[in-house]
């Protein structure tokens, strides 16, 4: 990996790190649906703007129900989930809950398959069980009312990205960036319905709207834009690296601009969950500080 795409890689993962500090400030005054409504609404926009820059076309046509399902599985409900969770959980327990997708996208590929798994990836998924276990028993975040329900929500998104992802991996080979921008669309058309039954808490401040934007073009919208090109670059195995990287990112932006308190378990917790999701994805870490050649 060049020097140019490992900094892509660290900036992917403090925007991604950031999204759950971004929630964590607007999901209390608008509420999950109202918050997601404008996420994924103003991330298509900002998208479909880059696709007339770069000439992208959405193939609606024949590509309609594919970013239907994306949408729902890899937008929709888990955003609205982790939403719905920001009311209650840290930025910091959030980030290191989410490091569980890759755990329950290979959990999901072997009932899909019907392929028994091997004791590695049973060890990396017991590791994982365990880690979210020791976040959950320590953090005093976990005693507030609702905790219990938060957390299921945050763990029933990721479940969704697994879903997600391997369905991806069945469905037809559509361009990376149609995929990011049809299911932004998709994922508005599917949230707006559900705005009219839970309406905003509060009133909206320039803060609140401030973050509603950074968590829309930002960590939605420019993200995607780094992400592909990390993977056209290095390869979807490498770009995995950010799923190890954003909880960092995400317990550093809780503490510096929430004064989140984070203890031992905390990072004990995220290295335990990060070992089990390495050990499941037979992830290995390969990178070169050399330029690359012209």
């Amino acid at each position: 990996m060049s020097t140019t795409n490992l900094l892509r890689l660290i900036l992917l993962a403090a925007i991604w790190g950031g999204s759950f500090l971004f929630m964590r400030i607007a999901a209390p005054v608008l509420g999950a649906a109202v918050l997601i409504e404008y996420r994924v609404l103003f991330a298509a926009i900002f998208l479909a703007i880059i696709g007339i820059f770069l000439k992208k076309k959405l193939d609606l046509a024949e590509n309609w129900k594919h970013y239907l399902i994306l949408g729902l599985f890899n937008s929709a409900i888990p955003f609205l989930m982790f939403a719905f969770a920001a009311r209650t959980l840290s930025a910091s327990l959030l980030a290191v809950l989410n490091a569980t997708t890759p755990l329950w996208g290979t959990l999901i590929a072997a009932v899909w398959s019907r392929h028994m798994v091997s004791a590695k990836v049973l060890l990396g998924l017991a590791l994982g069980t365990c880690g979210v276990a020791l976040l959950v028993g320590f953090d005093h975040v976990s005693s507030k009312p609702g905790a219990g329900i938060a957390i299921a929500a945050v763990l029933f998104a990721s479940f969704n990205y697994g879903i997600a992802s391997n369905y991806a991996k069945q469905a037809k080979a559509v361009e990376p960036f149609a995929n990011a921008h049809g299911s932004m669309w998709a994922s508005a058309l599917l949230v707006l319905p559900v705005v009219p039954f839970f309406p905003a808490p509060g009133e909206p401040t320039i803060g609140i709207m401030s973050a509603v934007l950074a968590l829309a073009v930002l960590c939605s919208g420019v993200a995607y834009l780094i992400y592909f090109r990390l993977i056209q670059d290095v390869g979807p195995s490498s770009a995995l690296t950010v799923t190890f990287l954003s909880p960092l990112f995400g317990i550093l932006w809780g503490v510096l601009f929430l004064g989140e308190t984070v203890g031992w378990y905390t990072f004990a917790g995220a290295a335990i969950v990060i070992t089990g999701t390495a050990l499941v994805t037979g992830f290995r870490p390969s990178f070169s500080l050399k330029p690359r050649s012209a």
